[in-house]
């Protein structure tokens, strides 16, 4: 690769979409060019820079003008319509310490939720989450919240079936394994480029497409099991299937009855690996319900005819197959029997720990997923011990709420909502990862008090009371060293922090010490102590598995390092496969674990003990006449969840300042709908709009729209709020999984689309609150 030297000397910063190199003007960044060591650099990073100042950026510490004239719990009803007071750093240190202390005092710390699900920083030092979570311990510790949005339903279900997944999640089978051994690589979900764009904690090489690439090229054949034919690339020139929304569950099975119908499973396998294939197979065969999971049952349910299913089946069956499950497929009612379909029908392949073969979970879904990198323990900045037992799982914010005292279930466990007084929110959005956002703001109505860290005015800090202002990666210095990337970067500081803004390290400094607990917090430990502290026991650990880092001082001379690559490409449970006693699973049989004894015990009516179909709540196969339509509202490609949407390079991809979304010729036809044109989008929830974008490559019957617009609201006559920029989780359903995982069910979705007539509402989304100076 040919590098321009004067760009190879420039400061370097890395994010979540990738590694830059920073040209500044008069102390300003002005210009983001790619690392020279990345063949496919995202654009996503440039959109900060025409938003590091100007109206979005937060300048102050801010107080919402209710809550600070008449206290906690002040018209609650007005968080995002209120204006905000600017106040000094000492006032706020000392407003936020003595909310923190009346709610501990007169409602316990069981009252105080500090969930704050997000992506914030790449940096190893300055995450927003692990600050915060240290800070609220050293106070006695708050509710959490466990699991994530992205694959919460797979994160339960997985180590009941396979062993603890979390370890499985960035060791799985790398690319090169599938270039050199594959034959077939079916991607239920499909494998959307853009997706890859990510890597939590920072990436150095874009992988992904140049992998998918070299797979084309070396032969192996791909199948794209999804609504739309662009969740694969063109040039994979991959066969398309595309069933109905949230029943790839069906398909799956109906793959098993096949393998059984034709004898071209491997009962050797299963006898050695598995356990509970005997009441996998009576389910698949209808000995249990009176329902064979045949190909033409699967027919009616996917609309996929039955020989393409079962041509399917044996074309699996006869090649070197791997079965790659997205991430998606966790995000819809009953999330959980995806994966545990998908692992079922590898199983009885007989090809799971095999070189390019097996099971893969997410390949696309970050770049790390299939990376070709050691596996390193570095060291975490330490959160402490959390005092307080509580938790929910991570979708559950409004039940929490409006819920409080009432039980839950999760995982086997009972558990019951707190009564919340207060949310600390450091790092994310959840106006936008959450789904039914009209109860969302009932449910945020409930506290007394919101306290939010962010850089710019969105819709979390328009709907907080106290407002702190931070800093962004670029006004300081920190450490990209992920887990899930063979690339070390100091992230050089290139501007001063705008305004008053502040790292969230010194604003939790700066509480910690009015509380009386700034000792505990800080360690007496600089930021620059602390991050030395954090790459010193990274050193030592990483030494310990034979690789040898700079030290800090050689890291920010030379400003990247890379780790070596394995000798030889990881193959995910290899070693089982070579041993399965010695190398045992950590499931309660040690083996796979088609039929889970533990989950049976649970006795839930919509998990059972091993993969089942369950009809979704909100399906095309629901015949609603009213939402005909199934929205899929996938991540966007020109921006991380809602991160920099004000940005210009997401703004630039806008239609009418709108979010586009995907129609079917046939149904826009229908509907007199033509490109371009702003649409409404909406059912009983809500509704949102969009600008038309008129295609082929979606299956009829279906919408696609991304996430991450910044909510902006009005309220329709029938009291529903229609978001006028165009965030589909307005529509979206707040249920959870099951009682297995209680995830998120943002797939499973049904609306109607027509035609905006009337004048076109402006966008406000990205004008700050009204904001009034302090007087006294």
């Amino acid at each position: 690769m040919t590098v321009d030297k004067k760009r190879s000397e420039l400061p370097l910063t890395s994010s979540h979409w990738g590694t830059y190199r920073v040209e500044s003007r008069d102390g300003k960044p002005t210009e983001f060019y790619g690392f020279e060591e990345d063949v496919d650099p995202s654009p996503i990073g440039s959109g900060i820079l025409d938003v590091l100042d100007g109206p979005t950026r937060i300048t102050d510490p801010m107080v919402r003008k209710s809550w600070y004239q008449h206290g906690p719990g002040a018209a609650t009803d007005k968080r995002g319509h209120d204006s905000f007071i600017k106040i000094s750093w000492d006032e706020a240190y000392d407003l936020v310490a003595r909310e923190l202390e009346r709610v501990r005092k007169h409602h316990s710390n069981e009252s105080i939720y500090g969930g704050s699900y997000g992506w914030a920083s790449a940096g190893r030092f300055h995450h927003a989450q692990s600050q915060l979570h240290r800070f609220l311990n050293c106070i006695g510790g708050y509710i959490k919240s466990v699991n994530s949005y992205s694959l919460a339903a797979g994160e339960v279900v997985v180590p009941h079936v396979l062993g603890a997944f979390k370890s499985l999640m960035y060791q799985q089978t790398s690319w090169q394994s599938v270039i050199d051994h594959s034959e077939l690589l079916v991607a239920f979900g499909g494998m959307p480029i853009s997706n890859s764009q990510i890597s939590s904690g920072g990436l150095g090489r874009h992988r992904t497409r140049e992998a998918l690439l070299q797979a084309a090229k070396a032969g192996v054949e791909f199948v794209n099991v999804s609504p739309m034919k662009t969740d694969v690339i063109d040039e994979l020139n991959a066969q398309w299937l595309a069933p109905r929304p949230s029943t790839d569950v069906a398909l799956l099975l109906a793959i098993a009855h096949t393998l059984v119908s034709e004898n071209l499973f491997d009962s050797d396998f299963l006898d050695r690996y598995t356990v509970g294939f005997n009441e996998f197979e009576e389910y698949v065969m209808g000995r249990t319900d009176g329902i064979e999971k045949s190909a033409q049952w699967a027919a009616t349910v996917t609309e996929i005819p039955a020989m393409q299913i079962i041509l399917l089946a044996r074309k699996m069956a006869s090649s070197r197959t791997m079965v790659s499950v997205s991430w998606s497929l966790t995000r819809q009612d009953h999330g959980e029997q995806p994966y545990w379909a998908a692992i079922a029908v590898a199983a009885m392949l007989g090809q799971i720990g095999l070189p390019g073969a097996g099971i893969t979970f997410g390949y696309a879904a970050t770049n790390g997923v299939g990376l070709e990198k050691p596996v390193v323990p570095y060291t975490a900045f330490p959160q402490g011990k959390n005092p307080v037992n509580g938790y929910i799982p991570v979708a559950r914010i409004s039940d929490m709420l409006l819920q409080a005292g009432e039980q839950f279930n999760y995982n086997g466990e009972t558990g019951t909502y707190p009564d919340i007084k207060l949310i600390y929110w450091a790092g994310g959005n959840p106006f936008h990862h959450h789904q039914d956002l009209g109860r969302l703001l009932r449910a945020w109505q409930k506290p007394e008090t919101v306290i939010a860290h962010d850089w710019c005015w969105n819709a979390l800090t328009k709907h907080a009371d106290i407002v702190l202002p931070c800093t962004t990666t670029l006004e300081r210095t920190d450490i990209a060293m992920g887990p899930r990337d063979p690339y070390l970067i100091a992230m050089e500081q290139v501007m001063s922090p705008y305004a008053q803004a502040k790292d969230d390290y010194d604003i939790f400094s700066g509480i910690a010490r009015q509380m009386g607990v700034g000792e505990l917090f800080t360690e007496n430990r600089t930021s620059e102590q602390w991050q030395q502290w954090l790459y010193e026991g990274s050193m030592e650990s990483v030494g310990h598995c034979g690789e040898q880092l700079p030290t800090l001082a050689e890291l920010r001379e030379k400003r990247w390092h890379k780790l070596k690559a394995p000798v030889e490409p990881n193959v995910i449970f290899s070693g089982f496969r070579h041993d399965p006693v010695k190398h045992a699973l950590s499931t309660p049989s040690g083996k796979i674990e088609l039929f889970s004894s533990t989950i049976a015990s649970f006795k839930y009516d919509d998990c059972v003990g091993h993969p089942c179909w369950y009809e979704p709540q909100e399906w095309l196969g629901s015949a609603n006449k009213d939402y005909p339509l199934h929205l899929i509202s996938s991540q966007p490609r020109n921006k991380l969840h809602s991160q920099l949407d004000h940005g210009s390079v997401s703004r630039a991809s806008k239609i009418k300042e709108r979010e586009p979304v995907m129609i079917n010729t046939v149904d826009a036809r229908a509907r007199h709908i033509e490109a371009g044109d702003v649409v409404r989008l909406f059912n009983k929830r809500g509704a949102c709009l969009a600008a038309a974008v008129i295609s082929d490559d979606i299956r009829q019957g279906v919408l696609q729209m991304s996430t991450g617009a910044w909510m902006d609201l009005i309220t329709q006559e029938d009291g529903t709020f229609l978001c006028v920029h165009g965030n589909p989780n307005l529509l979206t359903l707040d249920k959870g999984t099951s009682k297995l995982a209680q995830g998120p069910t943002a797939h499973s979705c049904l609306v109607q689309v027509e035609c905006f007539s009337g004048e076109l509402p402006s966008i406000t989304a990205f004008s700050p609150p009204l904001i009034e100076t302090n007087t006294g």
